[in-house]
């Protein structure tokens, strides 16, 4: 790359800095990403120049391979019904060590280094995420998000800090319960009337046929995005990817976008280029 085409991309970077700067961005971070260290380091780098430039950042994570390891580490067998983790007892103790221990402060030790400052919190920290069991139960320790309170991330938001957030939240009985990190992140974007929801993933977004990443859907809008999922082109864990867009854009969120995270600097470049990436769904 030549001078003439850094200064190019800085050019087409400037009007989107503009138009983002003090605007909140949630991004839901997880997947196989976590795990390769060059795109994990590109991720915290991404998430620091988009402090630095204005933006402000709020991280929602996940740690579904970590918490297979662990797992299996303890003879347990990982089990999902309709995207969603299964989680019994055993299983709910790993999820808390690993999301609120081990990955959250790998999180915040990883943007801390580039120069940013992320604070990392929980769900159950100041009542963040209130939530109760399914109805049907059929998961055990899974909960659905009852209320967010966003009172909580106010003040580390506008002391230009980094909120990194994981997805545990707790009934109103004490119980504690396992949240999709993906829908923690589109409740979350809605209350605090956020400008973007992100959701970093391991495709390059939604695909009409999942066998060719040639067919992919560039943008949607809500009416086509719940087509989709009653025709079963949308499936598996991508469904609750994309239902939470859905609840985010019917909670006012302007747009909603599930990106590949495989993709070096793959923040920067949807925010930031005219072309952007992956798939965005609009109301």
């Amino acid at each position: 790359m030549d001078d003439s085409q850094r200064v190019s991309i800085l050019s087409e970077a400037l009007p989107y800095i503009q138009s983002f700067s003090g605007r909140k961005i949630v991004i839901k971070y997880g997947g196989s990403v976590m795990n390769h260290n060059i795109l994990r380091d590109a991720v915290f780098r991404d998430i620091a120049l988009l402090s630095i430039v204005g933006v402000r950042p709020v991280i929602v994570h996940g740690g579904g391979p970590e918490i297979n390891i662990w797992l299996k580490k303890l003879n347990i067998e990982p089990k999902f019904e309709n995207g969603l983790r299964v989680t019994n007892e055993k299983t709910m103790e790993i999820v808390e060590m690993v999301l609120m221990g081990r990955v959250n402060k790998k999180i915040v030790q990883g943007i801390n280094k580039t120069g940013a400052s992320a604070i990392g919190i929980s769900g159950l920290d100041g009542n963040l995420i209130k939530a109760r069991e399914l109805a049907s139960k059929s998961h055990g320790l899974v909960g659905d998000i009852s209320k967010i309170n966003s009172k909580i991330l106010d003040p580390i938001i506008e002391n230009g800090h980094i909120p990194v957030i994981s997805s545990i939240g707790s009934s109103k009985e004490g119980v504690n319960l396992n949240i999709n990190a993906d829908y923690v992140a589109g409740e979350v974007a809605a209350s605090i009337n956020a400008e973007k929801l992100i959701l970093l993933t391991d495709t390059p977004g939604i695909l009409k046929d999942k066998k060719d990443h040639n067919s992919l859907m560039k943008q949607i809008n809500l009416k086509e995005a719940r087509k989709c999922i009653e025709e079963n082109i949308i499936s598996d864990g991508m469904k609750p990817k994309t239902e939470c867009c859905i609840r985010a854009l019917a909670q006012g969120i302007k747009a909603a976008h599930i990106i590949d995270g495989r993709i070096e600097h793959a923040l920067l470049l949807e925010i930031f280029t005219n072309a952007g990436i992956g798939t965005m769904i609009n109301a």
